[in-house]
């Protein structure tokens, strides 16, 4: 919902003048309101299902608003309200907040600000409908794999192509980008889908034991050698071996992988036979293997051997619109661990997720989501149960920001006017003297209708 959206408002204030002024603000930005002044009316108009935000006082008689707030929130989950009262603090925000209130508002405010504020909850109010209705159609991959962008879309359909093939398949891409997940889809969709997926870390394991443990070793063939060992190339027999951060294969060690790759065969640290292996192999490295090519730190046959199919996995900032739905999966699936209820992710956490460049991937963002159910302590996650990491970018960074995420002039033009806005609470006259442009041109920007004269003065 964009910001000039209008909604159904439903304004609750025991002061009839006050109630009513703010009616005339809102009714004058085309927004339909209803003004009540008890909490008890305010909720037989809620329960009419009709209402897309409440705007109440906190302090009034009978019923006050923090016990009409935390009702409305059970009642009907998709009012979003703002909390107002003349006796602000920073602990009754807090509770108000906690309550289930999108926002809290300080009397006495500037109309402006009463309309930024409503603004911005119809905006959660449909991001949150959004959300539900991207959780709603939201059906992993069987292998796991979450894909709403184009690219991941196009990387799939090549996985799907390859997987019934014998070729060997190279997965390139940074760290905590997704490889090993489809390597298993790789995998999952071949023919091979029922033997064995064994995945090896080349990195993790000593360089002095990496021969014996892809290919094997007979016993006595080194002192603690007490038995003979298969090796994970005879383990993923009639399978898939997964050759991890292959690009930290020692140079040695690489001829004697080409030879298995070419002749299919392994022979064990020790042992004086080779044994025939059928395996498919999928590698997948962090690194530039052509660059590591050109520098002498990678033989270029094992590459061509190993690289018959290449499959790059884009970073996470490149392929934002995944963003949220592996927020999605990753919060069920956070849920689910801790035993805890489904929990839902607000319209502000949302944005902070958008606006992160994610440079650990998809494993920070799973990491991200895993601490905010730890620490959320309502079904919604805000801002705040997120790492701190996640904050926007101070402003700095806002055009090494707006420089990764490949904005257009135009995008990076709207973003800087909404970071002007929230600086003057709104205020499109404010903005547009800093801004040095008339507040007609704010106003086309937004996809306003623009003020006659008479209101531009205003």
């Amino acid at each position: 919902m964009s910001a000039h959206s209008k909604g159904r408002i439903l304004v609750v204030d025991d002061d009839a003048a006050l109630g009513a002024m703010i009616a005339d603000i809102l009714r004058d930005h085309g927004h339909s309101v209803t003004v009540v002044e008890r909490a008890r009316d305010a909720m037989s108009v809620l329960e009419l299902g009709e209402t897309d935000a409440l705007i109440t006082d906190l302090r009034m008689p009978e019923m006050g608003g923090l016990e009409l707030i935390d009702w409305a929130s059970k009642h009907d989950p998709r009012v979003v309200m703002i909390a107002i009262t003349g006796f602000g603090n920073l602990e009754t925000a807090i509770k108000a907040i906690r309550a289930g209130a999108f926002d809290y508002l300080s009397k006495p405010f500037e109309p402006e600000a009463l309309v930024l504020a409503v603004d911005k909850a119809l905006g959660e109010k449909a991001l949150r409908a959004e959300l539900q209705t991207l959780r709603s159609a939201l059906v992993p991959q069987k292998d796991g794999i979450v894909a709403r962008s184009a690219t991941m879309q196009e990387i799939l359909g090549v996985v799907s192509r390859v997987a019934k093939t014998p070729v060997s398949v190279l997965i390139t891409g940074p760290s905590g980008v997704g490889k090993e997940l489809i390597a298993r889809a790789l995998h999952a969709r071949s023919e091979r889908a029922s033997g064995p997926f064994v995945a090896v870390n080349c990195a993790a394991i000593p360089a002095e034991l990496l021969e014996a443990e892809l290919f094997g070793v007979k016993k006595g063939a080194y002192t603690d050698a007490k038995s003979d060992r298969p090796g994970m190339f005879r383990e993923a027999q009639g399978g898939t071996i997964f050759l991890d951060e292959i690009g930290d294969l020692p140079l040695a060690m690489q001829p004697k992988l080409l030879r298995v790759l070419q002749e299919r065969e392994v022979r064990a640290l020790g042992g004086s036979a080779s044994i025939p292996v059928d395996v498919r192999v999928v590698a997948a490295t962090k690194l530039d293997l052509r660059d590591a090519v050109k520098q002498g730190a990678f033989r270029e046959d094992l590459f061509y051997r190993l690289a018959v199919v290449e499959i790059g996995i884009p970073a996470l900032r490149e392929r934002p619109d995944d963003i949220v739905p592996m927020a999605e999966v990753a919060l069920q699936r956070a849920c689910a661990r801790a035993k805890r209820p489904l929990k839902t992710l607000s319209g502000a956490a949302v944005r902070r997720l958008m606006e992160h460049s994610w440079p650990g991937n998809v494993r920070e963002l799973e990491n991200a989501i895993e601490r905010a159910v730890a620490l959320s302590q309502s079904d919604v996650i805000v801002p705040e149960d997120l790492p701190a990491t996640l904050a926007t970018a101070p402003a700095q960074d806002f055009l090494r920001h707006a420089l990764d995420r490949g904005w257009t002039l135009d995008e990076l033009s709207r973003a800087y006017l909404a970071r002007v806005l929230e600086r003057t609470g709104g205020n499109k006259k404010q903005a547009a003297t800093i801004l040095g442009i008339d507040r007609r041109t704010i106003q086309r920007w937004l996809g306003e209708k623009e003020d006659d004269e008479r209101t531009s003065k205003a």
